[in-house]
């Protein structure tokens, strides 16, 4: 655990009666410094105040007096001292400090710590999603150049594709969960009421992987190819509606009026 680099002193300390009767005594100054340099050595270890050498082994007056440079005599009468004003306390041969929460910032401290963990673990998602969002993209790619079943060869025409918006550069990388989702849908309208409607669902990295399976097969629909993809709906329309639940429709070709497909158009054809 890594050390604490202050540790607080108020401004009255030589006002607390404690000190004030330590004051009193032949040894005072050096019981006052070995005082401090048991706070230092606390801060240093930041055990909670624990003095424990290692987890199982105890600072011993010996040891005190040769890390501080003191007599044995003088360490032993300033243990004595402190723990009959209550400043340590010893447990089974164990120092402690049983108010070290008023010699140092531990909740600034704590506060710090738990941010660099929320950070962390925010940043470890991110990266697993950009990962599991290629890896998608390349399995979609390779799956798409061998499915030829119930797709004409009009109905692959690049001339017929919805082509991508140029809002976003091919080299440049997703950031997050939404900007994946937008790069990858055909259309890009609304961008702001669409990432709204995506923050509402709240996906997680398994319904982001089945929202951008849905959308790769939705693209090889006839639905999705008509007139350059005038009947793709809006991208929130897409969202609110949850459209990758929709079945695969690539083998409804029927377009006379009334029939499936131009159904599923008059359903596109006001997106909300």
């Amino acid at each position: 655990m890594a050390d604490v680099k202050w540790i607080k002193i108020v401004t009255d300390l030589f006002d607390d009666e404690k000190i004030l009767l330590i004051e009193q005594l032949p040894e005072k100054d050096t019981i006052i410094v070995i005082w401090f340099k048991l706070l230092c050595l606390a801060g240093k270890q930041n055990n909670r105040g624990v003095f424990l050498i290692r987890d199982s082994m105890p600072y011993t007056d010996e040891m005190l007096a040769a890390v501080f440079r003191r007599p044995l005599n003088t360490v032993r009468l300033a243990l004595k001292t402190f723990e009959e004003f209550g400043m340590v306390e010893i447990i089974n041969g164990v120092v402690t400090v049983p108010n070290w929460s008023k010699h140092q910032n531990i909740e600034g401290m704590e506060r710090k710590q738990e941010y660099i963990r929320n950070y962390m673990r925010n940043y470890r998602e991110e990266q697993k999603l950009l990962a599991d969002s290629k890896h998608l993209r390349k399995h979609l790619r390779k799956s798409n150049v061998n499915r030829t079943d119930n797709i004409s060869t009009s109905d692959t025409s690049d001339s017929e594709t919805p082509k991508p918006n140029k809002g976003i550069d091919k080299g440049e990388e997703p950031k997050t969960q939404f900007d994946i989702f937008w790069k990858s849908y055909p259309v890009k309208i609304a961008k702001q009421k669409a990432r709204e409607a995506f923050s509402k669902l709240k996906p997680d990295a398994e319904l982001l992987k089945n929202m951008l399976k849905a959308i790769e097969l939705q693209k090889k629909t006839p639905q999705w190819k008509v007139n350059g993809g005038q009947y793709i709906p809006h991208p929130t329309t897409w969202l609110n509606q949850r459209r990758w639940e929709d079945e695969d429709e690539r083998g409804s070709n029927d377009s006379r009026p009334g029939g499936k497909a131009e159904s599923r158009f008059a359903e596109y054809s006001n997106p909300i």
